[in-house]
């Protein structure tokens, strides 16, 4: 920002000018202000276009359609006279450094700056479609960072200064390395485009490198990369991803909409993402500017030979560059943010545009107010000082709901839950790419929990297994009721018929059944006096399966064989309890239970097949050291991860059929639904294979992070549970294995993953973080 030289004019209009901003495609850019105070930066066309019929044609028919732009995050024209002697237009002054100053600065944003950016620049590009624009530049020059939002400016304003050229084939314009394929090529551009081009502005804030290659390559390859290659985006986080892929894509058909991408990021409104939305580093710039611009005064008044007009130099301007319209004016650096009287940024000064007249909305900054023709400071609410976190932790990028007033949605075609949805909810299908953003999110207390096990009743409570024991509202996330001392931390739970079966874990070592709408205790039962019940590991329609201690007479700590027994969940009786191998002592067991056959495994690499009805061993056999001891059983059949998949005879052990890697390595443990068996291999493949015949179905190979551990299908949708190291929640379609999106909320905590559901609500859990996301 510099001050005003002998050739610049004082007023244009009725704005006086109080600096020089810089220059850009059209001619020079000045800071200036309204009679009633209002703070604007001013457009002054250069003599040559002025001189030129068709461009101030074009300049007027432009000028008031960029008038009927109206919008929170857009700078609007709040004036213009394409009648002048030189044509002048006026937008609205925005107290913020744009993208590329701020990365320069600060470096990459974090992700929930680069979420709120990602909602309030899809907002700005409604604003400007509505209008019947495209913006067709949208770059990080072009986006200036406010303290209540971001905001898009010089909107629709290059097709007034490239004219033809627009329309000619083959003609490419805007900037390489943020614009779309078609656009790149030459072709028509459509409001697609502009959503690319989000992507590519999304990607460098969220890495502080471009998403196609560096700016110092030459246009041509940028051009060919846009075209042909795949974007770069290491270092976006991994519940951005999904979003910015999709944004990204070649076809511009399967881009979201902005309207889809605002409904996702912000369902309860724009407000609430961009509350203290920017770092504080950042905040505190724009307040140190604020206070300089608010302190501007108008210089003396002009010479008189300047006369109304303002005088320029015909031709294109010597002292000031003149950059492709669209990009920052250029004048000498200035170190840092704020380092003068009158602050810079990052050492190319800000053409200030944005802001509305009238109310200011919450969070923005008022200049020059009017108080006897001078203007005096007043700053209603900047959001500034320390960033605070985004109330809903983690999360992808989002596909919410909307509202319904009539009706409500039926439950899932799984069935599973049983719980209709909410009335008023319709949640919407997200495109390729975009994962769903948690309608509500609960940390558990650290020290209560472990590889926390979720439970999906009947009436729509999510059981979390801790101490204590907690029962949730599957709609609103509230606590519904506690129960202390009800099991230890990881426990597993068992639901039946309105009771949920739990193992306390105490020394004396009992089943308890739980009402679930209460949490009030129907009964508990003790086997013996040297039996101890261990951990419930399975259910049918009539037994509880659990494992046993006996102490025998001694009832020594360390000194007990093994066993498993079967618990009526109507009454508590002991219905059988068989002893097991000594060689399974001591060691943790998890089981599956499906018609006449319990199978259960132990850390010890053994498998064991039981009769349902007696308890009678039906045969156990060793298995490999990389066995993960959840065993599956359906149609009869046990199914045998390892280098090959092994379906066997539950009855018999005999091998039905087998299922080669290909090469790849082996199979983690898999998941029976509805006759189709899903598996992940280690090799982060995720295969559906046909139970009966052991034929493979698909292979999906698209994930980007490890293969799922578990599987839980509902209606075309199947989704997969990663485990501690790179997991997440994966999203494929069912039929094909096309991958949908990934969900991961960033967060290290050495737990696996979980995920049930209710109704629409798909139930996450990753240790001790709980998410509530659309079964969509």
């Amino acid at each position: 920002m510099e001050t005003l030289q002998p050739d610049d004019p004082r007023e244009l209009g009725s704005y006086r000018l109080l600096r020089r901003l810089g220059a850009g495609g059209m001619g020079r850019v000045y800071l200036a202000r309204s009679p009633g105070g209002r703070t604007v930066a001013v457009k002054v066309v250069r003599p040559d276009l002025a001189a030129d019929p068709d461009f101030r044609a074009r300049f007027r028919h432009e000028a008031e359609i960029a008038k009927a732009v109206s919008g929170r995050f857009t700078a609007p024209v709040v004036d213009a006279d394409p009648e002048a002697s030189l044509p002048w237009l006026a937008t609205s002054y925005v107290l913020g450094p744009d993208l590329t100053d701020v990365v320069a600065a600060h470096g990459a944003l974090p992700e929930r700056t680069v979420r709120a950016l990602a909602a309030g620049l899809a907002a700005a590009l409604q604003e400007v479609h509505a209008a019947g624009l495209i913006h067709r530049d949208l770059k990080p020059s072009n986006v200036l960072l406010a303290a209540d939002g971001p905001r898009v400016i010089d909107f629709g304003i290059a097709r007034a200064v490239d004219g033809s050229r627009m329309t000619q084939t083959g003609v490419v314009v805007g900037s390489p390395g943020y614009m779309s394929p078609e656009q790149a090529q030459g072709q028509d551009v459509g409001t697609s485009g502009d959503v690319f081009s989000l992507g590519a502005v999304l990607a460098f804030a969220a890495t502080g490198q471009p998403a196609f290659g560096d700016a110092a390559s030459s246009h041509a390859s940028l051009l060919y990369r846009i075209v042909h290659g795949e974007p770069d985006l290491t270092g976006v986080p991994e519940s951005l991803v999904g979003l910015i892929r999709a944004c990204l894509m070649k076809e511009p058909a399967q881009r979201p909409t902005p309207a889809q991408i605002v409904n996702s990021l912000a369902p309860e409104g724009i407000g609430p993402v961009l509350n203290d939305w920017l770092p504080s580093s950042v905040a505190s710039t724009i307040a140190t500017h604020a206070a300089g611009i608010l302190d501007l005064e108008a210089p003396d008044p002009a010479p008189a030979a300047f006369g109304p007009a303002p005088a320029m130099t015909a031709g294109p301007p010597t002292a000031d560059p003149s950059p492709a319209y669209g990009s920052h004016p250029v004048s000498p650096p200035t170190p840092g943010y704020g380092g003068g009287p009158t602050p810079g940024y990052g050492g190319t000064p800000v053409p200030g545009h944005g802001g509305q007249g009238g109310t200011p909305l919450p969070g923005t900054v008022r200049i020059g107010e009017p108080d006897g023709g001078r203007p005096r400071r007043r700053v209603l609410g900047l959001a500034l000082g320390a960033a605070a976190g985004v109330a809903v932790a983690g999360g992808g990028t989002a596909w919410w709901l909307t509202r319904d007033e009539g009706g409500s949605l039926p439950t899932d075609e799984a069935g599973r839950g049983g719980t209709a949805a909410p009335a008023g909810e319709r949640f919407t299908t997200p495109p390729p790419g975009v994962a769903p953003q948690p309608l509500w999110h609960k940390s558990a207390a650290a020290d209560s929990t472990s590889s926390l096990v979720p439970l999906l009743t009947h009436d729509g409570l999510l059981l979390i297994s801790g101490d204590p024991l907690v029962a949730y509202d599957v709609r609103t996330g509230k606590a519904r009721w506690t129960k202390k001392d009800a099991c230890r931390p990881g426990e597993p739970l068992l639901f039946h018929d309105g009771k949920v079966f739990l193992a306390d874990g105490g020394y004396d070592g009992v089943l308890a059944a739980l009402d679930v709408k209460t949490g009030e205790e129907i009964w508990r039962s003790r086997l013996g006096k040297s039996l101890s019940v261990d951990s419930a590991i399975a259910i049918d329609g009539s037994n509880v399966y659990v494992t046993v201690k006996d102490f025998g007479e001694s009832r020594s700590a360390t000194e007990y064989r093994t066993a498993v027994a079967a618990i009526d969940h109507a009454t508590g009786k002991k219905t059988w309890l068989q002893k097991r191998d000594w060689g399974t002592r001591d060691y943790d067991v998890q089981g599956s239970v499906a018609g006449r056959h319990l199978v259960y495994a132990d850390s010890n690499h053994n498998l064991t097949v039981r009769d349902t009805a007696t308890g009678a061993q039906l045969w156990t056999r060793k298995l490999g050291e990389d066995w993960t001891w959840q065993p599956t059983v359906a149609n009869g059949l046990v199914f045998l991860p390892g280098e090959t998949l092994t379906a066997v005879d539950a009855d018999s052990s005999e091998t039905r059929w087998t299922l080669s890697s290909n090469g790849r390595r082996a199979f983690r443990h898999p998941t029976v639904t509805d006759g189709v068996l899903y598996v992940s291999d280690y090799d982060d493949g995720v295969w559906a294979v046909n139970v009966k015949t052991g034929e493979r179905m698909w292979l999906c190979e698209e994930l980007e992070t490890d293969g799922p551990e578990s599987f839980l299908r509902v209606g075309s949708s199947l989704y997969g549970a990663g485990g501690a190291l790179s997991g997440g929640v994966v999203a494929l379609e069912a039929r094909t294995g096309k991958l949908r999106w990934t969900y991961d909320d960033n967060k290290d905590n050495g737990e696996p993953w979980q995920v049930t559901v209710s109704g629409n609500r798909l139930l996450v859990t990753h240790g001790p973080e709980i998410y509530a996301l659309p079964a969509v």
